[in-house]
């Protein structure tokens, strides 16, 4: 029997129905708000995987074209492959549930979210990660939630809850929230140049929208809620362990002492292979998985008692202390704008393309379609990790630090009427040893000043992490690897000197409290500021001029009613300014003009010819004229491009002129002044401009 729950979010009936569809599944709800519905799905496999010691959790958001009225473009006119923007979402959903599972919970599992109906008032990213935490609450999988989720946005100093699509294109935040009624387990921030107390009040106040939806969802389960799973823990003899313990934990914990990435890791996997060698020649019975399972047991082990009790980390950094820096621009010749910035074992190349406005990136979802005219790309080749495997197309994990990097460095980019160019920013990862996303976006400063775009501001980024037990926590300041891995807490803080512009926080503890917080955001600003400092000592500025290699591209606006001037009748006058100079013309509706050349001359003739088109032509107006034609009346003068005037042969001098070509010749550059207009035929006059005879003159005295 269907049940329908009620709650208001942001002042407007958040509406749960449970048990009308999708009823084969673990757990299943429609979540309504507005004129949104989406369907969120748990399912779990009936049996634990073998021979794995994560949680196979797969999340999807599914967009449907339906949703809004719209058909999926190309052949097939199906959807395919998803949009950057559901991946997005789909990693939104995953990352605050994914730690509030049983550690020996092994199954298979999947939670879907499928936007039936979309109302751009009521955004359904949010709707989905509130359903994903109610579809696991109520099934019998072994949640330990529930969540809630919220996304708060700020226009002139005000919060706002649950924004609009169209009101958070006008907000100085989109800032995306989730955890339990006790803690905050994620963070996603794209911020426009506010202050870290300011994202932090945003972040609190997020965190007590949250305890309402937990217990709206709460009153759900203790009416509906299926009993849970029990999960078995994966049982280890004592005296295996002990074995192990004695064996190998304390070359454990030295292996842990070595700083450089690589070593340490080939360590321990020779102290790993030598054990299960010493185990079959001894004849001792353990298995491999159980060895494995053990030894990365006491590798976490002693990862964190040397942070805690023994206030050291393996590279011998304080706790605040960033790793080693080194930064270069300018590295490759041909592109348009690179840089280099390493920290530590961490390495990023960043390379800037720059092209026209109408190679802009088109965005098809949900909403309606827009075009990007900045676009970060990051890659993550095996290389960088020591691995060899054959590349791969971007991965989710790929295009969720792309998007990170890409919203750091939006705030501080010049508008398109300051820097009419489309940006696309490429970063390469060379080396990965922790933090790569915030390398990618020292290294994109550094190339988009290489490159010449005038930024605001250079933009950095450092990842803090978090060690936290029954005593005082300890936060690190630029993480690596190993402190990511056995870490608590992964928090991305992206900012100037004075603001922050982006954010990214997942925790795989029950969540962080507002201490835990603020001490992170202020180490972060004090790092950030170390590293804009390093940066600022590479290139203190945006360069002053292009390369040579770069598109040259001049802008100029025309009134609207000009542009089918412009184009022509079937874009033949377009084609022919094109064929004429080499250069590219992009026209937008409002009448702006962007002339993409190679080289200044074709891109200032090309600017040239379409001022003269739109140009209006006046009585009285002095030109220089290209004579294109000779009749036995006249001459033809074309005044402006693809506008010509008759040169009466009674206008070329004040004397009598028997024969046109006895003053003038085809191909002949001519001042004239326009002395009629009539019906769009120009009439010009080269006497007008010449000195009067004397003997006129003096007639015209004594009259």
């Amino acid at each position: 029997m269907a049940k329908k729950y009620t709650m208001q979010l942001n002042g407007q009936p958040l509406e749960v129905e449970i048990g009308k569809v999708a009823k084969q599944a673990n757990g299943a709800c429609l979540v309504c708000h507005g004129e949104s519905v989406v369907l969120v799905t748990a399912t779990a496999s009936t049996k634990a995987k073998e021979g794995v010691d994560f949680l196979p959790l797969s999340c999807d958001y599914e967009e449907k074209m339906y949703s809004s009225g719209k058909i999926p473009g190309g052949f097939n006119k199906r959807e395919g492959r998803p949009s950057n923007d559901a991946i997005l979402v789909s990693r939104l959903i995953d990352r605050p549930i994914r730690p509030l599972f049983p550690e020996d919970y092994h199954h298979s599992l999947s939670v879907m979210a499928t936007v039936l109906s979309y109302d751009p008032n009521y955004p359904t990213d949010i709707l989905a990660m509130i359903g994903s935490s109610i579809a696991l609450s109520i099934s019998d999988i072994p949640f330990q939630g529930p969540t809630g989720s919220i996304r708060v946005g700020y226009k002139d100093g005000e919060y706002i809850l649950n924004p609009s699509v169209d009101a958070q294109k006008e907000s100085k935040l989109n800032l995306v929230v989730s955890g339990t009624d006790k803690a905050i387990m994620m963070v996603e921030a794209a911020v426009d140049l506010l202050d870290e107390e300011q994202v932090l009040k945003a972040i609190l106040l997020a965190h007590e929208e949250i305890k309402k939806i937990v217990a709206f969802v709460n009153e759900i389960t203790s009416e509906i809620g299926k009993e849970k799973q029990i999960v078995e823990a994966f049982d280890v003899p004592e005296n295996v362990e002990k074995f192990m313990r004695d064996s190998v934990y304390d070359l454990v914990t030295n292996a842990l002492n070595i700083a450089d990435k690589m070593e340490q890791g080939h360590e321990l996997s020779r102290i790993k292979d030598e054990f299960i060698a010493k185990c079959e020649e001894d004849e001792v019975e353990i298995d491999e998985f159980t060895i494995g399972y053990i030894f990365e047991k006491f590798t976490q082990e002693a990862f964190r008692k040397q942070i805690l009790v023994d206030k050291r980390r393996s590279d011998g950094r304080s706790f605040t202390q960033i790793r080693p820096l080194s930064s270069e621009v300018g590295l490759l010749p041909r592109t348009h704008g690179s840089g280099l910035f390493t920290r530590g074992q961490t390495q990023a190349l960043s390379v800037v393309t720059l092209a026209g406005l109408g190679d802009g990136q088109i965005i098809d979802g949900l909403d309606p379609e827009y075009t990007k005219r900045y676009v970060h790309h990051y890659n993550f080749p095996p290389f960088s990790v020591g691995e060899s495997r054959p590349p791969r197309s971007p991965g989710r994990r790929e295009i969720g630090h792309g998007n990170l990097a890409e919203r750091a460095l939006i705030p501080v980019l010049p508008t398109a009427d300051e820097f009419p160019y489309f940006i696309r920013v490429v970063s390469e990862v060379l080396e990965s040893n922790g933090s790569s996303s915030q390398a990618s976006i020292c290294g994109s400063t550094l190339s988009l000043m290489d490159a010449g775009v005038p930024i605001q501001n250079p933009v950095a980024g450092i990842a803090m992490g978090l060690i936290k037990d029954e005593g005082d926590p300890v936060i690190l300041t630029d993480i690596q690897g190993l402190e990511d891995h056995y870490g608590d807490m992964d928090f991305k803080v992206a900012g100037t000197a004075d603001a922050i512009t982006a954010l990214q926080m997942d925790i795989k503890i029950d969540g962080v409290d507002e201490n835990i917080l603020r001490t992170a955001l202020k180490q972060a600003k004090e790092a950030r500021l170390e590293i804009l400092d390093h940066l600022h000592g590479t290139i203190e500025a945006p360069r002053s001029e292009l390369s040579k290699y770069a598109p040259m591209i001049t802008t100029l606006l025309i009134d609207p009613d000009k542009i089918g001037e412009v184009i022509g009748s079937g874009g033949k006058t377009i084609h022919k300014i094109v064929d004429e100079t080499g250069a590219n013309i992009e026209i937008e509706d409002d009448g702006r003009v962007s002339i993409i050349a190679s080289d200044m001359e074709s891109g200032n003739r090309a600017k040239q010819i379409v001022s003269e088109i739109v140009n209006e032509i006046k009585e009285g107006d002095i030109y220089k004229g290209k004579v294109t034609k000779i009749v036995n009346f006249g001459a033809f003068v074309e005044v402006q491009w693809g506008k010509e005037g008759l040169l009466h042969i009674s206008q070329l001098e004040h004397r009598r002129v028997e024969n046109v070509e006895d003053v003038l010749k085809e191909g002949d550059i001519v001042e004239v002044k326009v002395i009629g207009l009539d019906k769009g035929k120009i009439s010009l006059s080269r006497k007008a401009l010449l000195p009067k005879p004397e003997r006129q003159e003096k007639k015209s005295e004594e009259q």
